[in-house]
């Protein structure tokens, strides 16, 4: 998978720009604040329909602007595929190969990328919710049925929770009503338990073996899928589900006294072990980091195996926040193979000559310049 172009109208701080690239390395170089991110950012939004940085669409809309407006062409396996994404403050149209899609779910996956910023050092350590969204992200490029269940969940879960949370609410008053959403709760619940909990499991396979080649042999890496509640992940998902519906029922008086759901995939965690020892409780620095880095990195491999071509990789002023083992084996990572935007306030960090066939574009104020090649 290959961005042949990119332009961009109206998005961000960018008025009008035109990107074509030739190489798999593509530096971005300048101070911040200057668009860098911006433009990283608008590949990711070509992929996901969302931004990595906000939920707030309004945003990536020029001030003053109606709209913005996004066009890729991207060499795939089967061919170019050109796509269009229009950005407007009452929604979105996206179109492939000029044909608009009625749901964005057929735009999705048209274009795959893996985001790795500074802030994904916070992947280990951080909140489960920055988990559950690194989940949600990478599985629904894959496949992008996935974000169909997740968005009918997210309904379902609003609406149960405003049932909880009516002044006075007692089981035996909305009963009738929270059952209905049970039912749908759970039945998107399980489905979206059952592909994380495969998802975690092919991550696994590779995180592992990165990660033991980052360490020479000395660490093995492990991931675990924590739902909130015990399942049978080898049942058939009629079992997930009436084990779904049992687990609310189980906690619907106490729900009602907190006025939230209390069991779903909007508590799921993933936990990350270290030659058995929990990283994000247990692990240094050092570990957390490298083990970040691991998962980023099998999320390369899991995207080609999935879908037979690799992912864009996206790197956010992240080469300096590692050090140069961890650099090296970023770069061989993604060295010939990957299509790789780096961005970078300058070119002293960064190792130059495994770096020599990058294209270097000076970015300046809302405006990008073609300067060189190292």
């Amino acid at each position: 998978m290959f961005l042949q172009q990119l332009s961009l109208s109206h998005y961000r701080n960018y008025d009008s720009y035109h990107l074509e690239t030739e190489r798999y390395v593509n530096l971005l170089v300048g101070p911040n604040a200057q668009g860098k991110t911006n433009l990283l950012e608008a590949i990711f939004v070509m992929a996901l329909t969302k931004s990595h940085r906000t939920s707030q669409e309004k945003e990536l809309i020029q001030w003053n602007q109606e709209a913005a407006q996004l066009h890729a062409v991207v060499d795939k396996k089967y061919g170019p595929c050109k796509l269009d994404l229009l950005l407007t403050h009452k929604g979105k149209k996206a179109k492939v190969n000029g044909l608009e899609q009625r749901k964005l779910s057929g735009f999705i996956g048209s274009l795959n990328v893996v985001m790795f910023a500074p802030e994904d050092l916070d992947l280990v350590k951080g909140a489960p919710g920055v988990r559950r969204r690194f989940l949600d992200m990478e599985i629904g490029q894959v496949y992008p049925g996935y974000l169909y269940d997740l968005s009918q969940y997210q309904r379902a879960l609003q609406q149960r929770n405003n049932l909880l949370k009516q002044p006075g609410a007692t089981a035996a008053g909305i009963a009738a009503m929270l059952d209905v959403w049970d039912e749908q709760l759970a039945q998107f619940g399980t489905k979206i338990m059952q592909k994380r909990q495969s998802f975690i499991k092919k991550l696994q396979t590779w995180a592992e073996h990165i990660h033991s080649g980052i360490t020479n042999g000395a660490e093995q890496l492990r991931l675990a899928y924590k739902p909130s509640f015990e399942f049978d992940e080898n049942g058939e998902q009629s079992v997930l589900f009436n084990q779904f519906m049992i687990k609310l029922s189980q906690m619907r008086e106490q729900e009602i006294r907190r006025g939230q759901t209390l069991a779903g995939p909007h508590r799921d965690d993933v936990l990350f072990a270290i030659n058995g020892k929990d990283v994000q409780t247990y692990g240094s620095q050092g570990q957390q980091r490298t083990t970040a880095l691991s998962v980023k990195l099998a999320e390369i491999e899991l995207i080609h195996q999935e879908i037979g071509e690799y992912p864009l990789l996206l790197l956010d002023d992240v080469l300096s926040e590692l050090d140069q083992s961890r650099q090296t084996q970023l770069i061989a990572t993604f060295q010939n193979k990957v299509q790789t935007f780096i961005t970078t306030t300058g070119l002293e960090g960064v190792r130059h000559q495994q770096l020599d066939e990058a294209t270097v574009f000076h970015v300046f104020g809302g405006t990008i310049e073609k300067v060189t090649t190292l």
